[in-house]
């Protein structure tokens, strides 16, 4: 479900002139992430409760007919909804809430590159493959597309069930030995920790401008004059900075104040929207805004999820994820219902492209506050 930021940006052009929908109103479509940030919180405990690999087993049977099922649509918006949201609640078990409990299980030292090795699938993916598909979509269309990728998934979701280590001898005598943790104890514990509402905060300003790398990213890029192979390289530059962005801030994160680098890489996309925005539109200049845009979105999976493990625990972390996951969905949602208003009104990107350029600068600031808290914990 990581790859769902490449694959719509990538469909959306095709589906809109395919099939004579609107850009506001795809636009508006990603607001259906609020759907999926309800059931994250769920999917968090489920992967604490049943482990990994049964957890992540739903999501990789599913993920492929979700692909088949929108290669089957008629054209109409109502049914890509339909799947759209189908895809977002059951895809949800495929994300990092459930697979860098892996890292944060059997990795103590170097956790944060750890972190970073696990998370950068789907960079690796959109780096490489990627540009193909974009090609292949063009060529071949939206379905086509849509069925090379229901493929994929099948062939992927088998490696990676096999890759996952079950549950030995010892860590189930172990977990059975261990009192059973419940909810109603441990949520009202991480509400009352000040450390997960800095965290929240700050991934509701950060996570804004997000429905472009997942949705808008292409159209963006036509608007300010790129288009044809040119896209292509644009796509590469969001998958380059995802990918480098997980590895340089899981790196940092091990051997440096991990609330500084946090400040740092979640603040670089506020200069990437206002680079953007500012009508410097030569390709260059644009690559280097779109890299940024990717870093941090590279960068925002190691970031919580160092921190998560660090202020919480290996116990709940799945828990505390969820939530904090669902909170991130929401702010996708939230800047996507932004932009839908934003593009009725003006016509054009800038305005939003400003407002959520503020909003990232603002949350990144939050984590330098929870650094402070950390050291008043200590």
């Amino acid at each position: 479900m990581s790859l769902a930021g490449i694959v719509i940006s990538t469909m959306g052009p095709s589906l809109i002139s395919g099939n004579g929908w609107s850009k506001a109103d795809f636009a508006m479509i990603g607001t259906l992430g609020l759907v999926s940030s309800l059931i994250l919180p769920f999917v968090g405990r489920l992967a604490d409760v049943l482990g990994v690999r049964w957890t992540a087993l739903i999501g990789q049977v599913a993920m492929p007919l979700t692909y088949l099922a929108y290669s089957r649509m008629d054209g109409s918006i109502g049914i890509y909804i339909g799947i759209f949201v189908a895809q977002g609640i059951i895809g949800m078990t495929t994300t990092a809430t459930v697979y860098c409990r892996l890292a944060v299980q059997y990795i103590h030292n170097s956790r944060g590159l750890a972190l970073a090795i696990v998370a950068s699938g789907p960079a690796l993916f959109g780096m490489v493959v990627g540009p193909w598909l974009n090609s292949y979509v063009e060529a071949e269309g939206w379905r086509s597309g849509y069925q090379a990728l229901a493929i994929f998934a099948v062939i992927s979701g088998v490696i990676t069930f096999l890759l996952i280590p079950p549950t030995s001898k010892d860590e189930a005598a172990a977990a059975a030995a261990r009192p059973k943790r419940k909810a109603r104890e441990d949520y009202p514990a991480i509400f009352r920790n000040s450390a997960f509402w800095l965290l929240a905060g700050a991934m509701l300003l950060c996570n804004l401008p997000q429905t472009i790398l997942q949705a808008q990213l292409k159209m963006l890029m036509l608007e300010n004059g790129v288009g044809g192979k040119a896209v292509g390289m644009m796509l590469t530059a969001a998958s380059l900075g995802m990918l480098t962005g997980r590895l340089i801030t899981g790196l940092a994160v091990d051997r440096f104040n991990p609330y500084r680098v946090a400040f740092i890489t979640m603040g670089l996309p506020s200069l990437g929207l206002f680079i953007i925005a500012s009508g410097l539109d030569s390709t260059l200049v644009l690559w280097a805004a779109v890299y940024f845009l990717g870093f941090t979105y590279g960068a925002e999976g190691d970031v919580v999820a160092f921190l998560v493990a660090r202020r919480f625990g290996v116990q709940i972390y799945s828990s505390v994820m969820g939530v904090l996951t669902a909170v991130m969905s929401a702010s996708t949602a939230l800047g996507a219902t932004l932009l839908s208003v934003t593009l009725s009104q003006t016509g054009n990107f800038n305005l939003f492209l400003m407002i959520v350029g503020t909003a990232v600068f603002t949350g990144a600031i939050l984590l330098l506050l929870l650094g402070r808290s950390d050291r008043q914990a200590a």
